[in-house]
Parts: structure tokens; sequence; C-alpha cells
């Protein structure tokens, strides 16, 4: 393909959600990612253990403005709103550019504007929904879904009858993430929940993100309570290993998840809880429900069709 044979772009972004970095950086250019002393959140670089490549490099914030690149690659208004001003060199600044904003917005559901207000910006959106609720004004904008990637011998077992809930910081996020919604949920069907501070809600607590298909693999559905969210990773990567999913038919979930063909959505939680009763009971509804979803995640979420999205997108901006 082209985009192989093309010189790869020097790109400088920010570390803001180490997955999604990730398989963005399986595009084939080389990605230069801010850090700061002490690894703030925002400025983490390639910290963690995601098997990071070659082609990912740190550079300091104090050297950026020195530095040379291609297009930058903005993932949070805070990296907009301070470090373009404050980082970049005027020329930097001129150079092309892209915002990835990976949620719904947060202040009005329909009517908030976005703050990237620049016809010379591409707004890429991770989800049709999120490009459908966001106001963005005179700002272009482009709907790239998720790829993911998941290790080759994971695949979904089903053999432990609970849920999996993988949500971060659940109780503190509370109503939004749908806090309230789990807790009902698990007075009916056992779930376990799973991401940092789950223990607060009696939850196992984090999984590290390598290990995180494989432990979710066994349980016998992943159950999504999110009321207001782009559409997560964890449910792709689940999706991906042949897990059914169930979860409230809001946000672009409602789109992913065919009720009945490859999971199961619903805005009325009881009928949920029976679901979830459903599957506990009948593996083998489980595995058709969830054979379905791995085909989807196939043809909708695979990596190749996530990079070549991402070459072309950043290859136009730069043209």
């Amino acid at each position: 393909m082209l985009m192989h044979r093309s010189k790869p772009l020097r790109v400088l972004t920010w570390h803001v959600h180490g997955n999604y970095l990730y398989y963005l950086t399986q595009a084939p250019h080389e990605f230069h990612v801010v850090t700061r002393p002490g690894r703030p959140p925002g400025y983490a670089g390639r910290a963690g253990v995601l098997p990071w490549g070659p082609n990912v490099h740190e550079v300091d914030a104090a050297d950026v403005a020195s530095r040379e690149f291609d297009v930058i690659v903005y993932q949070h208004r805070s990296h907009w709103d301070d470090d373009r001003l404050h980082l970049l060199s005027d020329r930097q600044r001129r150079l092309p550019r892209v915002y990835i904003e990976h949620d719904p917005p947060q202040e009005e559901p329909f009517a908030q504007r976005h703050w990237v207000d620049d016809p010379g910006t591409l707004l890429v959106h991770v989800t049709h929904f999120n490009q459908l609720m966001w106001d963005s004004g005179a700002t272009p904008t482009r709907v790239i879904e998720h790829g993911v990637v998941v290790p080759e011998h994971v695949r979904y077992t089903g053999d432990t009858p609970r849920g999996i809930v993988v949500v971060n910081h659940l109780r503190g996020r509370g109503r939004r993430l749908g806090a309230d919604v789990f807790e009902a949920a698990r007075a009916e069907v056992p779930l376990d929940l799973v991401g940092m501070d789950a223990e607060r809600l009696g939850g196992i607590g984090e999984i590290a993100n390598l290990d995180l298909a494989a432990f979710s693999a066994r349980y016998r559905f992943f159950f999504n309570p999110i009321r207001w969210t782009s559409l997560g990773l964890a449910i792709v990567e689940a999706m991906t290993i042949g897990m059914p999913i169930v979860g409230l038919a809001t946000t672009e979930l409602a789109s992913v998840i065919r009720d009945g063909e490859n999971g199961v959505v619903d805005t009325r939680l009881d009928r949920l809880v029976d679901a979830m009763r459903r599957l506990i009971d009948d593996p083998a509804e489980a595995r058709r429900l969830g054979d379905a979803a791995r085909q989807t995640a196939l043809e909708r979420f695979h990596i190749d069709r996530f990079v070549y999205d991402w070459n072309d997108a950043l290859r136009a901006v730069c043209a």
C-alpha cells in the first residue's frame, strides 16, 4: 500500500489514554510523546507495561520548541489551551494539526461548542455519536472508529458463571459512568468489577493492560453500566476475543450491539438483569452471542482499518 512507501511523518502528541496511544502508534510514523519530570497525567511518555514500538520516542516538554515535527496531534483540552501556546514555537503552532476528541460533550449533551474552533485543525471524533452530539463549529471533522489488538492466543471461554465490569474510578465518577446501575445490577446477578480504584466498590482492582483480555475471557459476559461515554476500548477488546456484551442502549454502543444478535442492549435495567441471568444459565447462548460479537469486532474494529484511517487523515492534513 502507498502508506508503506511514503516517508514516515514526525508526529508530536501526548499520552492521554495509554491503550489508545498504543493503537495509534501502530501507524507507520514516528511518534514523539511529550513528557514532564515525574511523568504526571498527560505526560507519561512510554511509561507502563505496553510494548511500545521503536517508532515511539519521548521528548521533554522543555525541548519541544527546538525539535522538528510534521504534524501536531492534540488529545486533551489542557494541551490545546496551554501547551499549544507555551510549549510550541510560533512555527510549530502553524504546522498541520489534529485534535482527537475522545469523549462526548460533558456540559451540554447536544449544544456544547467544542473549544477547537479552527478551520485549519482537523477534529477527529472516535465515534459517530460523538460527532453528532458536539457542536464543532467551523472546525472540519472526521470519525475514526477504534481499532484494537488482543493477544492472538486469547479467546473467550466463559467458564465462570459471572459477569465482568471494567470501569476505572467508578465510585468517584458516579452516575455518568453508571455506579448506581452497577450496584443495582450486582444486587441481582453476580458481577465482578475491575479497574482503577475498584476496591472502593468491593471490586477486584486494576488488571494490567496486557493481562485484561485473558483475565476477562473466563467470565460468562461483559456488562457495561455506563450511561454517557465514548465506546470503551475494553468493550471492543472483549468483543474481539468473543465475549457477549450486555449494556445500556445509549451513546455509540446502541449502534455496535444488535440486541439478541451479538449481545444485549436496552434502557430497561430489569431486562438487562433478566438477560444476564439467562446467559449465566445458558452457556451455549452466551457463546452464540460472543461469536457474533467477535465477527462484528473483526469487521468494524480491526487494527488494519484503524491504521489505514489514521494514515489517511495524517497524510490529508499534511498535504
